[in-house]
């Protein structure tokens, strides 16, 4: 299956709740992510820290069209995949 606009608009709303949490850790950074898919689009929560002092971040935002489509095809087996072309 390709992930074209149409079939990722039809993954997105059709796996309404769907969340994925991932953590990347190296030696001067860490982070958390938080996907969730609501009303049919990709929300990201991402919270970490840099090795500096106050550098402690929290930020949220609406997926791209290129994060949404990479998550999709990172996670296409886990999600509910029925009535796509």
């Amino acid at each position: 299956m390709r992930l074209t606009k149409k079939n990722r608009k039809k993954l997105l709303e059709q796996n309404d709740g769907f969340s994925k949490t991932t953590n990347y850790d190296s030696r001067n950074s860490r982070y958390e992510r938080e996907y969730h898919i609501s009303d049919g689009k990709l929300y990201i929560q991402e919270n970490g820290e840099t090795s500096w002092a106050d550098s402690r971040y929290d930020r949220s935002w609406f997926a791209s069209d290129e994060e949404e489509h990479r998550f999709l095809y990172k996670y296409l087996e886990e999600l509910d995949k029925e009535e796509l072309d």
